[in-house]
């Protein structure tokens, strides 16, 4: 099949999404231990973050922030409104619009969760040198920036 690959198509291995998505993938395999002991999922924490680094969210800016499709943060929030990590309420402006905010104990979540992931961080930090993972933050920044524009 590989003799049958046209020559201007790149390698798999050197695929940008692909490359993004195996380091997403190794990166989480050192936090996924501690979000199972809590019975979080990967995009539960990711929404306890947003809205406790960034206050109560638009149902939509929540989506977004945290890189969910909006058919996908409906299940989640409902799931995490259930086990009273948060509240969602209708914009008392704008009754269309879902108002979700951290619960106390959402926050409590954060701070039996979030030590862990701070010290995963650091061998992450450790493996790959604080100067370096600095810089690949800059570098994913920018990467985004620029694509984003187009």
């Amino acid at each position: 099949m590989a003799a049958d690959k046209p020559e201007n198509i790149r390698d798999f291995s050197r695929s940008l999404p692909m490359a993004l998505l195996r380091a997403r993938e190794a990166a989480m395999e050192r936090f996924r231990p501690s979000l199972r002991a809590h019975k979080l999922t990967d995009q539960q924490w990711r929404v306890l973050r947003a809205l406790f680094d960034h206050g109560q969210k638009d149902l939509g800016e929540l989506a977004e922030m945290c890189c969910l499709l909006k058919p996908s943060i409906t299940r989640i929030i409902r799931s995490m409104e259930s086990r009273q990590w948060l509240i969602k309420r209708a914009d008392a402006k704008d009754q269309r619009r879902t108002i979700v905010s951290i619960t106390a104990e959402g926050r409590e979540m954060i701070a039996k969760v979030g030590p862990i992931s701070e010290q995963v961080y650091a061998e992450i930090a450790a493996d790959f040198g604080p100067d370096e993972l600095e810089d690949l933050y800059r570098k994913l920044d920018t990467l985004v920036e620029k694509l984003a524009k187009q």
